[in-house]
């Protein structure tokens, strides 16, 4: 019996043993793996990047000054003198003397008719007045020889005033047969087409050997005097109260001779190289488009302009309280224009702009940004919305605000 409670309590003893020795495996097991995670933890925590720094931009701070935009108008340029060439005689060319996009001077002849029927008609004319001019004696000797019969009461006055009457028609005849002369010169003259002003010549439609008539569509040629050249541009209701309001004077004439010179931008967006005056204001808008048309002259010695080029005319306006923003410093998307501003805590916000017009490479502003804004200069395209930046030092530009003077 004792021998029994004696192995009992030894195989007791080692099954506590036992447990005890397993509780410590896990005990062991699981602090590792507690610790295993703790040092993974703190190895990821050392491994993660560290923050992008904020980038360094150029900033600029708007402010106001005074200056002078330039708005542009399409404009069609014309000659002082665009004309037609037409013959004022029917008959066959014989000659073209000139040839296509040639320079002319005035009385110079630039086409021959064949004159040979008005040159018969000129030869028949002069018989006439001939034969007229005959008459006119023949009814004189018959004056003169009736005289004196009714003066010596030979023969009645009757004869002799018959006489007299039959002279004033041949006297009358004279004078239409010199008026059909004057005419059939004129017409022999005609044949020979002269230009009536300097210029350069258009297209010739008709060539040597065409019947010609002053009843053609078509004229011969046209001739552009273009030592100066008329450009042609309008303006909208809008800009032209703007445009009187700018310059003083009591009438459109008195503004005209205060206008500054006006630039012409050719159609390789280069400047033609002399200015121009503006010289007439047209006398009513067009009730079509709304617009008013002006003028300005510009001087043409080289022939560089012909009629019939297009450009743009480039006019100086000043403006109040607008604002003038970089171009470079704006991004459009979606037909609109955005500038990113920054705030005290250097965040910027993507602000929409209204764009009015242009001066040089700035954009001209109505909305959006008013003095004392910051806005970011450039490198905008990798900006987001509420990013904060670096302002760059140092690199602080000026927008300018215009004022009328």
């Amino acid at each position: 019996m004792n021998s029994n409670n004696t192995i009992n309590k030894f195989f007791k003893n080692e099954n506590v043993q036992q447990i005890k020795t397993n509780i410590k495996m896990k005990n062991v097991i699981i602090t590792s793996f507690i610790l295993a995670l703790v040092l993974s933890s703190c190895a990821d925590k050392s491994q993660a990047p560290a923050a992008a720094p904020a980038p360094v931009l150029p900033v600029m701070a708007i402010t106001s000054e005074n200056t002078t935009t330039d708005n542009e108008y399409p404009a069609s340029i014309q000659g002082t003198v665009d004309v037609e060439i037409r013959p004022q005689v029917s008959g066959n060319l014989d000659r073209v003397l000139v040839d296509e996009g040639a320079y002319v001077s005035k009385g110079q002849t630039l086409f021959k008719i064949n004159e040979r029927p008005f040159r018969e008609q000129l030869n028949n004319a002069l018989a006439s007045l001939h034969a007229a001019e005959a008459a006119l004696i023949n009814s004189q000797l018959e004056v003169d020889k009736l005289t004196p019969l009714v003066q010596n009461k030979v023969v009645s006055d009757y004869q002799l005033k018959t006489a007299k009457a039959s002279q004033k028609i041949a006297a009358a005849n004279i004078e239409q047969a010199k008026a059909m002369v004057a005419s059939a010169k004129i017409n022999l003259g005609y044949t020979n087409v002269t230009a009536p002003v300097s210029g350069y010549i258009g297209r010739l439609p008709k060539k040597q050997g065409s019947l010609v008539s002053a009843s053609d569509i078509e004229p011969l040629t046209t001739l552009s005097d273009v030592h100066e050249v008329f450009a042609y541009f309008s303006l909208g209701e809008t800009d032209f109260i703007n445009f009187k309001s700018q310059y003083a004077g009591n009438s459109i004439g008195d503004k005209i001779k205060k206008l500054p010179p006006v630039s012409l931008i050719l159609a390789d967006n280069n400047a033609y190289p002399q200015t121009g005056k503006i010289d007439m204001v047209d006398g009513q808008f067009d009730k079509t488009t709304g617009a008013i048309t002006l003028r300005a002259t510009f001087p043409n010695v080289n022939g560089t302009l012909r009629s019939g080029n297009t450009g743009r005319i480039r006019l100086g306006l000043q403006h109040d309280d607008a604002i003038l923003v970089p171009q470079s410093a704006t991004i459009e998307m979606q037909d609109k224009v955005f500038v990113f501003t920054v705030n005290k805590d250097n965040k910027v916000t993507k602000m929409p702009i209204t764009v009015v017009g242009k001066s040089g490479t700035n954009y001209l502003i109505k909305d959006g940004v008013q003095a004392g804004d910051q806005i970011v200069l450039s490198g905008i395209d990798k900006l987001q919305e509420g990013q904060v930046i670096q302002p760059e030092k140092g690199a602080a530009k000026v927008a300018q605000i215009t004022n009328k003077k």
